[in-house]
């Protein structure tokens, strides 16, 4: 019997970012409350009725960017909508994820829910439809300068074009169309426009990417932990009297955590005053982990206030007399824009600050292990190159770091002159995101090996729990095989979430729990 599926009805209430991840990443299947469909659909009689009229209001009856003073007749609105997907679905290079493209078509979704776009209910079904029949489409990752590009490649699924991926197979969106029996959608005024308009695209990514750094911040804390312990670190840096003088959230939280990760270590108890500090990649773990955590709460609050915002241009405003069709800039995504770039520096500081760390395993004048972390030097060389593969990494997030939203062009003949670059902003982040969990799986991997090698069973109950999670699945490494394969295996640890799971229960702050707040 198989499982019946999981919802997120996206209600009264906005969704937080989370359910968008959940719907993304986790499967769950997508429906709107019949309120929601109320608001999408009094929305719509209003545009139908403009679309009718003879009185110009911006992409309902007239052109788009530049050509916004151009009035078009009744019949051929259809066309307009049809010809935007054509013309704005102009992407280029590697597809993007399965899950980035259904983060995109929730977050759309969500953005239509307010009841301000005047979009057709049908484009919203039909958006519906592909999430929950897992029908996804073949978006090209690059050539937005903030939106357009990448909802219009959705778009042309809706009616019947483009190609999309499909129990496994990439086949033409007919024939997936067909093989669920739904009838591709024909657009009428506005729909084009407003589905290739917003900020669902750079805010469905950015949601996955806060999934992905909050996910980060506790892996970060718990080997910072693992390598403190293995290079006796003076656990006087983490007391609690020391880390409430720095009044942030994050420092209070990455203190606490490695507090309890470390407890009761017999192992850091004999190497108590052995120095008078160590390095400040170890001591600063608090106040640079923390800082990031705090990058990380400020970026959710951000995205989670875009998801509850309505993005669309025009929008359809209630007012006393009925409604008001407004040409505005609400698809504008600095403060996407601004959130992701602002994580990137996070996250480069996460690896950066573990590509440090790692630096001190593997160093013989920096520690007490034996070199390059195997008792055969010379023989063997044992971690010494993986901590080039972090340091190379680290310099690719130096580069990734710097930010997208600074950047700027004019567009669509003068009309649009000053961009937000939210999608690049979304996508850098996310593969700065992916090369910070690489760095980690290869601290991971040296911690662990230094753990094995110093061979005590003194440890503190946190810090084994992950060494010896990492073991079930890989044994200590004797250069009998290729090192790329240890830490492709230390990468999917990192990625799933049942260590962190188990650890919780030892230090609850690991996880940001804190739902983004007002």
């Amino acid at each position: 019997m198989s499982e019946l599926p999981r919802y997120v009805e996206i209600g009264n209430t906005p969704p937080a970012w989370r359910e968008v991840v959940k719907v993304a990443r986790y499967d769950y299947h997508l429906s709107l409350s019949p309120p929601v469909w109320e608001r999408v659909s009094a929305a719509r009689q209003v545009v139908e009725k403009i679309a009718a009229s003879s009185v110009p209001h911006y992409g309902i009856n007239t052109g788009l960017g530049a050509l916004c003073d151009v009035v078009l007749a009744h019949d051929e609105l259809q066309g307009l909508s049809h010809h935007t997907l054509m013309s704005h679905a102009c992407g280029v290079g590697t597809p993007l994820r399965t899950e980035q493209v259904r983060a995109i078509m929730c977050s759309a979704v969500v953005n239509y829910s307010h009841g301000y776009s005047g979009i057709s209910p049908d484009v919203v079904e039909g958006l519906i439809r592909l999430v929950n029949e897992h029908i996804t489409p073949i978006v090209p990752s690059r050539g937005s300068v903030g939106y357009l590009t990448h909802m219009a490649h959705i778009g042309l699924v809706l009616i019947g074009h483009g190609d999309v991926e499909f129990r496994g197979q990439r086949i033409p969106a007919k024939q997936a169309l067909d093989a669920i029996g739904m009838v591709p959608v024909t657009l009428g005024p506005k729909d084009g426009l407003s589905l290739v308009n917003g900020t669902p695209a750079m805010t469905g990514l950015a949601c996955l990417a806060l999934d992905d750094a909050a996910r980060l911040s506790a892996w970060a804390d718990i080997i910072g932990a693992m390598s403190f312990e293995a290079l006796g670190g003076q656990l006087n840096a983490f007391m609690a009297e020391v880390t409430a003088l720095k009044c942030h959230p994050g420092v209070q939280q990455t203190g606490d955590n490695l507090r309890r990760l470390l407890a009761d270590s017999a192992h850091l108890a004999r190497h108590k005053g052995q120095r008078l500090q160590d390095a400040l990649s170890l001591r600063s773990m608090p106040q640079v982990h923390g800082a990031c955590r705090d990058q990380l709460d400020h970026a959710a609050r951000q995205v989670e206030k875009e998801l509850h915002s309505a993005t669309d241009n025009p929008l359809v405003i209630p007012v006393e007399d009925g409604y008001q069709v407004v040409s505005q800039a609400n698809p504008h995504g600095a403060s996407v824009a601004m959130a992701c770039d602002l994580l990137a520096i996070a996250a480069c500081e996460w690896s950066s600050i573990s590509e440090r760390r790692a630096y001190r395993l593997v160093t013989p004048q920096a520690n007490q292990l034996p070199p390059f972390l195997t008792t055969e030097s010379g023989v063997k060389s044992g971690m010494m190159i993986a901590h080039y593969s972090a340091a190379s990494l680290v310099a690719d997030n130096k580069r990734l770091a710097q930010p997208a939203v600074t950047d700027n062009f004019i567009t669509s003949g003068l009309q649009e002159d000053h961009l937000s670059f939210g999608e690049s902003a979304a996508l850098k982040l996310d593969k700065t995101l992916d090369n910070a969990f690489y760095v980690l799986a290869i601290e991971y991997l040296l911690a662990s090996q230094a753990l094995d090698l110093i061979g005590s069973d003194e440890f503190a109950k946190g810090t084994s729990l992950a060494w010896k999670s990492l073991r079930d699945v890989l044994p200590a490494y004797q250069e009998e095989q290729a090192l790329h394969l240890d830490i492709e295996a230390a990468y999917q640890c990192l990625k799933e979430t049942q260590v962190i799971d188990k650890l919780l229960s030892i230090a609850p702050n690991l996880l940001p729990s804190r739902q983004p707040s007002d």
